[in-house]
């Protein structure tokens, strides 16, 4: 069965991101909690939750049984009429939103998500422009792919017209020249405040930010700049609209890593771990001052599946597990008593690693051939041959790690045990250890 899954594939699926004729894919057959299996019956610990979404982990059976339950009932609906599903997610999704972000406009993933916040920005503002940063990823659709911050961006780069890029805060490698995390902070501020200045206060109608940058590296932003960036949008008249579709739903050790910032977005983007990723569901948040401009005035934007019944039984099954098990606590705990202390142990061990950051089940290693040049193991938005040695080596010994860049990214369930991530942070290790002696 496995080799007729991948003949098939290879002759008609056209995959995202990839040189098809390149391509050698995987093939999955099942998976359950923290380990999926390959077509030839290995067992490999998933230390990616496949794109940072499995946050309860595979096949979880409350969500499995709710979409099993959903189907039996009300399979779908067109999204003008009120659901059950659609509305309880809702109501759970608005009760851990900071603030006043009580208003759910339900999307089918994170970049319509972000496409749909910058539309209601923009219409909210009547102003046209709208700045997010390098090192960023905001989604593959055409709006979204252009906001992006990443090599990504480059061959779209021909619907870019009110998208302007700026530098957010990342120490390790500094864009101003700091030394120290204030310094960052002080300089990354100034540098935006200057972006603001120069293309015109008035013609921005909003800054997205994601609140940890993740695919672009989980860069923890300096205490004091989600603060100063929601100062700068008040003072202008910006929405701040916070992307929180790899970090929401408790990967960071919070429901939402803005509240590491203490402060409240007027939009709020979320996907993936909504409902673990179960079926396609994303969405936006909205702050009372920005629903009340659609109040009496139609929104101008829907989508065929919007809060699609499945999905949303999904996310209130998965809402309600991480409430009823603290799965919150949990990736906290995680983070600071297993995943913290194990990289930094890797890191007095391996050369290779330059630094450890992250926070909750939201960790990257930053792989470099040498750490007093900090020169990258592979370029930026390209692989390398160490990098390949160091997926191989993890692949053979039972790890389905991430990899981006010059980055291992250390992203299991939030469910994962201690002993798993123990385990695999071992396999990480004699992975670095073979790949570096190579």
């Amino acid at each position: 069965m496995s080799d007729r899954t991948y003949d098939l594939d290879r002759k008609h699926v056209f995959h995202s991101w990839s040189a098809q004729a390149q391509l050698d894919p995987l093939v999955i057959t099942k998976a359950a909690g923290s380990y999926v299996w390959d077509g030839q019956g290995n067992r490999l610990l998933d230390f990616s939750s496949q794109l940072v979404y499995t946050n309860l982990g595979h096949q979880h059976p409350r969500i499995v049984k709710a979409i099993q339950e959903q189907a039996a009932t009300l399979c779908t609906v067109a999204p003008s009429y009120a659901n059950a599903a659609r509305s309880e997610a809702a109501r759970l999704i608005a009760s851990h939103t900071p603030g006043d972000l009580d208003r759910i406009f339900f999307t089918n993933g994170g970049a319509d998500a972000n496409e749909h916040a910058i539309r209601m920005a923009r219409l909210h503002t009547g102003r046209p422009k709208v700045l997010s940063t390098y090192r960023s990823y905001h989604g593959g659709t055409q709006l979204a792919v252009n906001v992006t911050g990443d090599p990504r961006r480059w061959p779209n780069d021909n619907g870019s017209t009110g998208t302007v890029h700026f530098f957010g805060p990342f120490l390790y490698r500094s864009a101003f020249s700091a030394t120290t995390e204030e310094e960052e902070c002080e300089r990354a501020l100034a540098h935006l405040e200057q972006v603001i200045v120069l293309e015109g206060a008035t013609t921005i109608a909003a800054v997205v930010l994601e609140s940890i940058p993740g695919t672009a590296g989980i860069m923890i932003p300096p205490p004091g700049y989600l603060r100063g960036v929601r100062e700068l949008c008040d003072r202008h008249g910006i929405m701040l609209i916070a992307d929180e579709v790899m970090a929401g739903f408790g990967r960071a050790g919070r429901w939402f890593a803005i509240e590491y910032g203490d402060v409240v977005p007027d939009l709020l983007t979320f996907a993936k771990g909504v409902n673990s990723g179960y079926v396609p569901l994303g969405g936006v948040a909205l702050s009372d001052a920005i629903y009340q401009t659609f109040a009496e005035r139609p929104y101008p934007g829907g989508l065929t599946y919007s809060g699609h019944p499945l999905a949303c039984a999904a996310a209130v099954a998965t809402i309600e597990t991480m409430e009823d098990e603290d799965v919150v606590g949990q990736a906290a705990a995680l983070g600071t008593d297993v995943l913290g202390p194990g990289l930094r142990e890797l890191a007095e061990r391996h050369e290779w690693i330059g630094e450890v950051r992250g926070v909750g089940a939201f960790w990257a290693l930053e792989l470099v051939r040498d750490r007093q040049s900090r020169e990258q193991l592979a370029p930026y938005g390209g692989s390398s041959p160490e990098m390949a040695a160091i997926v191989a080596a993890c692949n053979r010994r039972g790890l389905l790690p991430m990899a981006n860049f010059n980055r291992i990214h250390v992203v299991p369930p939030l469910t994962i045990s201690a002993a798993e991530a123990r385990e695999g942070l071992e396999i990480l290790d004699q992975a670095l250890t073979e790949a570096c002696t190579a």
